[in-house]
């Protein structure tokens, strides 16, 4: 009786824990899955900057919240600027791509 009884505890003290994970938010009121999905597409899109030989990598800052792409830095030229932006809207889960690239 007592290990059915431990059994039944179990089992409520996980879909306890299990509710309460999938139900964290962060102050800004996104899921972890959001926040991680932000985090994915983020990298995904300066891995694609850092490997395209006419835009350099290094000179732009990529930052994502839900889905919208924020791209910061100084470029050479115009057409390095719009590169990055169609290299970041190409990037599967973006939104929206605001860029704020500045010429040198």
């Amino acid at each position: 009786m007592a290990r059915k009884t431990f059994g039944l505890f179990l089992s409520l003290l996980c879909a306890v824990l299990l509710s309460l994970t999938v139900s964290c938010t962060t102050p800004a009121g996104r899921t972890t899955g959001q926040v991680v999905d932000d985090a994915g597409i983020t990298t995904q899109v300066k891995a694609d900057l850092l490997a395209d030989k006419e835009v350099s990598g290094l000179a732009v800052s990529v930052e994502t919240f839900k889905g919208e792409v924020v791209l910061t830095g100084a470029v050479d030229t115009p057409a390095q600027r719009k590169k990055a932006e169609q290299i970041a809207s190409k990037v599967h889960g973006v939104t929206r791509v605001k860029n704020l690239i500045k010429l040198k």
